[in-house]
């Protein structure tokens, strides 16, 4: 076993803490690599206080992993020491439903492995242990090579929040001749904005706040939609080919499917604790439909890193000290980051 560092929650009720604890020794098919930054999800904290479900605890969080190779199984061939890489918010799958074979491991019909707060049913039983730590293992099928021409600390988050609205936008092949509304202007939606400029879209922003207006002209949107004028919305009613929704909250959907021309799409990537409510006549009048979609499979992010890397394309942060992450949760709950925080794990 491999002794590690770490910060994490003992129990819901707890703040993180530091924590001492063992990863597997590297197999054949292993890569370990030492973690130089971790982004900070809305999500980990949502696991954290198990408002989605019940977690397994002492509790690690951490899922957009980027470090140095330190090692490598005798049979890896495709990873070298001292490459930079990184490993998003899976890291294994069943590899043999359709869904596996597809490359949509996310989606995978037995379960993918979470990088945090799962059990790996397929190789150890053990629970898995995220990117608030010194050191992680991880089977060489889900690490991602990273580019030297990317800032490692800007890119980590890439591996959700940029994956997150990547792949949605890919796979309804949205681009030139669309028009994108984000709603929410978060770790997600700064993303979405960054990703619907580059492939070609006409891209809105949709906010309660009028105050990002400049932030998101700042991000490249085309215009700025403050969802609580009245005279605002009725001005866009039937507009939008395309709305990604990144908030996490519940919210008014009636309201944003008006906003949808006929044929419209309303795509779901956040993740409210409670439900929303979508009257059947919301969808009815226009054809319009409510999708969502997860992160990419491996494949596809890959396919985004490499993307980014000939983009110029980063997520906007704010480097913290692991010391400071429970007040950088205070922070994001009220919104008061841009956008994402990243720890820099040399603090630990």
């Amino acid at each position: 076993m491999i002794a590690t560092k770490g910060y994490a929650a003992q129990s819901p009720l707890t703040d993180l803490t530091p924590w001492d604890f063992n990863r597997r020794d590297v197999g054949p098919h292993d890569v370990q690599f030492d973690i130089l930054y971790c982004g900070v999800c809305h999500s980990d904290l949502h696991q954290i206080r198990n408002e989605w479900f019940e977690g397994i605890f002492p509790m690690v969080p951490g899922h957009e992993i980027v470090g140095k190779v330190a090692k490598v199984g005798e049979h890896v061939k495709n990873f070298k020491v001292g490459d930079i890489v990184g490993t998003g918010c899976m890291v294994d799958s069943c590899r043999e439903c359709q869904n596996c074979k597809d490359g949509l491991e996310q989606y995978c019909e037995n379960g993918n492995i979470q990088t945090y707060n799962n059990v790996n049913k397929y190789t150890d039983g053990l629970p898995t242990y995220g990117g608030y730590s010194k050191t992680i293992v991880v089977n060489e099928d889900f690490v991602l090579h990273i580019s030297d021409k990317l800032d490692l600390a800007s890119t980590a988050p890439l591996l959700c929040a940029g994956i997150t609205t990547y792949s949605p936008l890919r796979h309804w092949k949205v681009g030139k001749g669309h028009k994108l509304a984000v709603l929410g202007l978060g770790g997600l939606g700064h993303m979405a904005v960054k990703f619907g400029v580059a492939f070609g879209a006409e891209v809105t922003v949709l906010s309660t706040s009028p105050s990002k207006k400049e932030a998101a002209k700042k991000l490249g949107a085309h215009n700025f939609i403050v969802t609580t004028d009245a005279q605002q919305v009725q001005a866009a009613k039937g507009s939008f080919d395309f709305i990604l929704d990144t908030v996490s909250a519940s919210h008014d959907f009636p309201l944003y499917l008006s906003l949808l021309k006929t044929d419209g799409i309303h795509i779901c990537v956040g993740a409210p604790t409670e439900p929303n409510e979508i009257p059947a006549h919301a969808i009815i009048g226009g054809r319009k439909s409510v999708a969502g979609s997860g992160i990419g499979g491996i494949k596809e992010t890959q396919e985004m890193l490499d993307f980014c890397a000939e983009n110029n394309i980063v997520s906007d942060i704010e480097i913290i000290d692991i010391k400071d992450i429970s007040s950088a949760y205070e922070r994001m709950l009220k919104g008061d980051v841009r956008y994402r925080f990243v720890i820099d794990i040399a603090t630990l």
